[in-house]
């Protein structure tokens, strides 16, 4: 017998929650957990500014009163007024591989979906961009990212038999760090430098960097992706969230700044050292442990450096400013040790983005889905 039960947005309620879908992937040798405080936090309304313009309903699925599933239910307000569209999302969303839990989970979000007069249900995704998305249907014997989802094979299945389809694809590359800067990127970078009159700025305080730039690195996010398949513009209140939890842990020497000759911010790249294997020696705990983990991984004790953020203001977009910016990133990349860099997700149809990477020796080696039903 199996029974959904809706989620309580405690703490304790929503650790057990986050926990499910850590312990489902035990022995797993390619799956990164997230934290666990960081994910009960973005699953909490007082924590987490999302929820000013977003509805959510977390439920686990029990067998027996043993944990066999989980998903969240979402709302997101802001993107359907945006889009004219009566969409629900689901994320968070891990089971086991049983058709009848799976029913039940999605059966229960839909529900509450259709009670709030919504029309499609897609996902998985986040209350914002900055959660994860998109559900891995190639690549399975890869290793993770701290930035992207994991899940076993036999989940799209369990979409495609639900009659979810493709609403969009994302794909991700593996990008071989080269031993030099390549010449030609170097001279496009020379070019784009003296035309448009740009300059990169560097930061050894992250004090200095969040007083100069910290709102503008999002408010930039949000010119920057403004387009793109469903892109929640980021509110004043949650930039000021993710100031607070992103710019205090980044390696200033991993990211670059390029600026204009009135020093208006132009594009931003933000790298850091791979936490992959840290985070799975944490378990996703930072204690007694897991910090030490992690504070190693930040030292860039690691052959892998994750592409986070990339953002280039519109109208400088098609000009080369990326590889300015690349330009500026590689030497640190070479003189740490990577040897490859994980782009992370990028549209499947987004040529502009692919292209920065003609330059280098790369393969595609995951790709991840949108789904998408009527409720």
């Amino acid at each position: 017998m199996i029974t959904v039960r809706p989620v309580a947005p405690t703490k304790a309620e929503l650790k057990k929650y986050v926990k499910f879908g850590i312990d489902l992937y035990e022995g797993n040798k390619y799956f990164v957990p997230p934290l666990i405080f960081d994910e009960v936090n973005t699953l909490m309304p007082k924590k987490n500014p999302a929820f000013d313009f977003c509805e959510a309903q977390s439920f686990m699925a029990y067998r027996d009163d043993e944990p066999v599933g989980r998903i969240t239910a979402i709302i997101n307000c802001n993107v359907n007024d945006k889009n004219g569209e009566k969409n629900m999302r689901f994320g968070f969303v891990d089971f086991i591989d049983d058709a009848a839990v799976v029913d039940a989970l999605f059966d229960a979000a839909r529900q509450w979906g259709r009670e709030r007069g919504m029309e499609r249900i897609v996902g998985p995704m986040g209350f914002s961009d900055l959660d994860h998305e998109g559900m891995l249907v190639e690549g399975f014997d890869e290793m993770g990212t701290m930035a992207t989802i994991y899940n076993y094979p036999y989940y799209p299945k369990h979409m495609e038999r639900l009659g979810f389809r493709k609403e969009v694809d994302y794909i991700e590359f593996r990008i071989t760090v080269p031993e030099k800067v390549p010449d030609k990127y170097m001279r496009i970078a020379s070019i784009v430098e003296r035309r448009f009159n740009l300059h990169v700025k560097t930061y050894t305080s992250r004090k200095q960097l969040k007083a100069d730039y910290g709102k503008a690195v999002f408010q930039l996010f949000n010119e920057a992706y403004d387009k793109l398949y469903g892109y929640s513009t980021l509110t004043a209140k949650q930039i000021d969230y993710y100031i607070e939890m992103y710019l205090g842990i980044l390696r200033l020497d991993n990211l670059c700044v390029i600026v204009d000759e009135d020093d208006k911010l132009v594009g931003v790249g933000i790298s850091m050292p791979s936490l992959s294997h840290a985070l799975r020696k944490s378990g996703g705990k930072l204690f007694p442990m897991g910090w030490w983990y992690l504070l190693e991984g930040l030292r860039g004790n690691t052959d892998t450096v994750d592409l986070m953020m990339v953002a280039i203001k519109p109208e400088y977009q098609g000009k080369g400013v990326n590889a300015l910016l690349f330009s500026n990133l590689l030497p640190t990349y070479i003189k740490m040790g990577y040897k490859w860099a994980e782009s992370n997700i990028e549209l499947e149809g987004n040529e502009s983005v692919q292209k920065q990477w003609d330059y280098f020796e790369r393969r595609q080696h995951r790709r991840r889905r949108i789904y998408a039903r009527e409720i």
